[in-house]
């Protein structure tokens, strides 16, 4: 069940209309339908003015919705054609499995042996999701992946702060400790640290953590320096990181142990400090070198205006949005903690970590379908475009092939056997994301008559639809002027409004050069488009 259709199953059940609900949270009901209908996301703070009124909560929300409906078991009398149907839906099930665990092989043998630190506030705990978290930390380090966890522990300090009638300080959104609240860090960090580490020891038969044997080290590995006095205010044992013990660390990863990090820091003159989760996960990240940092939390990730998930963003990007978040007065679709994790992830950009991803906590498997699948659930920030173009080489050849192969069985391009592509590679030019080539086109030069053959364009057709062609052509374009050459032309049988949009008139078979006349297939019979550059 999506989360669109849990939200209208609880309004239905409290016998609300969409006009009643919007009038509720003050949204507009024509937004609620397209929620409802899966059309548009729905931001953090919407989904819990909507849990509100519904009398439940967002985990919930999200709980419902990713619950696995129980199948119909099929009884000996059941009708022939019910076994039937249960028999096909069982293999089309396994033939999905097959297809996604092929598919999930490069990243597979990607990520063995490196490290990635991993990000969570205290809530994971406390509300029982760190089991199934620890199923996905299992696998991960089955496959050899090194990992070190950073967990938060706000909840925990916060009820044992109310336990002991202490009103909890904080200035500019930083908690003023003082030493008793310091006892109360201390008690819920080391709590916390005990839980998580006899979960991860688990090793129950027929469970995800059958066989586990998984080691957690812990210590003293953050040196922490006080923040000190902020506008008047004393801080006293709220800190910053001063320094990570990198080498430490990478002892104990060397050794197949997996390390736990609290939000804790400690000073040379024996203080121990309260750091902040975001703090102690980018400072580890960027001292460790780590080649993914990840966060879970409670939103699915950084929306734009539109409601609209954002898979990928550059930090420059990320920038811009935190700079409009902080000047406009208008109120834009970013939830709260998305303001705590994206500095946070910009940050570690800027400091050298490849890739950080913000994730939803309340997905069971979020990291796994985060980390194995093509499109991810969250979104995930990096220092520069994950799309490049460059000339193809000899090891592109594969790519190029897997991309022409299906066009050229519909006839849309010239067929060419990989002998011929090897030998023409250097005419080629691809488009890259995150390292697979995804698009490819050539540019074929006849130096006499400056000018050249655009040819073999190609984008996979999981990324069309986003200006890929065009980019990839713009590109080649460039390439061409920069070889001095004044014109392009191309041979088409499909595609001639594509051309005729972008510049291109239509010329007879006549204005090629010579050379490309002599090879002309008058069976084709290609149109013949060309543009001045």
């Amino acid at each position: 069940m999506s989360l669109g259709q849990c939200i209208r199953n609880k309004r239905k059940s409290h016998h609300l209309t969409l006009q009643q609900l919007a009038s509720k949270i003050d949204a507009d009901a024509g937004n609620l339908s397209r929620i409802e209908r899966g059309e548009l996301g729905v931001s953090e703070s919407l989904l819990r003015k909507i849990a509100s009124a519904l009398d439940t909560t967002p985990a919930n929300l999200y709980a419902e919705s990713d619950a696995i409906q129980p199948q119909h078991q099929v009884n000996e009398q059941a009708p022939t054609y019910a076994k039937s149907q249960a028999e096909t839906a069982n293999s089309t099930n396994a033939k999905d499995f097959v297809q996604w665990f092929r598919s999930a092989t490069p990243y597979i043998h990607a990520f063995g042996g490196r490290t990635f630190v991993i990000a969570f506030g205290g809530e994971v705990v406390s509300e029982q999701q760190f089991i199934a978290l620890s199923h996905d930390l299992n696998l991960l380090a089955s496959l050899e992946v090194r990992l070190v966890l950073v967990h938060g522990s706000r909840p925990q300090i916060e009820q044992r702060l109310k336990r002991d009638n202490i009103s909890p300080l904080f200035h500019n959104g930083l908690r003023v400790t003082d030493d008793a609240a310091m006892e109360a860090v201390k008690e819920a960090n080391g709590a916390i640290r005990v839980e998580i580490e006899a979960l991860l020891s688990m090793g129950i038969a027929n469970s995800p953590m059958a066989g586990a044997d998984i080691r957690v080290a812990s210590g003293n590995f953050v040196t922490a320096k006080p923040l000190g006095v902020h506008d008047g205010v004393d801080l006293q044992h709220t800190g910053e990181v001063r320094k990570v013990d990198a080498i430490g660390i990478q002892k104990r990863l060397d050794d197949n142990e997996m390390v736990l990090l609290s939000p804790l820091g400690y000073s040379p003159t024996g203080e121990a400090f309260n750091l902040s989760l975001e703090d102690v996960a980018v400072s580890t990240a960027v001292a460790l070198d780590a080649d993914k940092l990840i966060f879970l939390m409670d939103s699915a990730g950084v929306h734009n205006l539109r409601g609209e998930l954002l898979r990928e963003m550059t930090a420059e990007k990320a920038k811009n949005l935190l700079r409009n978040v902080r000047e406009t007065e208008q109120a834009i679709n970013i939830s709260e903690d998305v303001t705590y994790y994206l500095p946070a992830a910009v940050r570690a950009c800027e400091h050298g970590v490849a890739r950080t991803h913000l994730i939803s906590r309340h997905i069971d498997g979020a990291i796994i379908q985060e980390l194995f699948t093509l499109d991810g659930i969250g979104t995930m920030v990096t220092e520069l475009s994950l799309e490049s173009m460059r000339q193809a080489n000899i090891d592109d050849v594969g790519g190029i092939l897997k991309l022409i192969e299906p066009l050229e069985n519909d006839g849309i391009l010239v067929r060419r056997g990989r002998e011929r592509l090897e030998m023409e590679i250097n005419h080629f030019h691809v488009m890259e994301h995150d390292n697979r080539i995804i698009g490819c086109a050539a540019l074929y030069p006849f130096e006499s008559e400056k000018t050249a053959e655009f040819a073999c364009l190609a984008i996979d057709p999981a990324y069309r639809g986003g200006g890929r062609g065009d980019k990839l052509f713009y590109y080649c374009a460039n390439v061409a002027k920069q070889r001095g050459l004044k014109s392009l032309f191309c041979l088409t049988t499909r595609t001639e409004h594509w051309f005729l949009e972008r510049g291109f008139t239509e010329q007879g078979v006549e204005k090629l050069p010579a050379e490309k006349q002599k090879l002309y297939n008058y069976q084709r019979k290609s149109k013949v488009f060309s543009k001045t550059l």
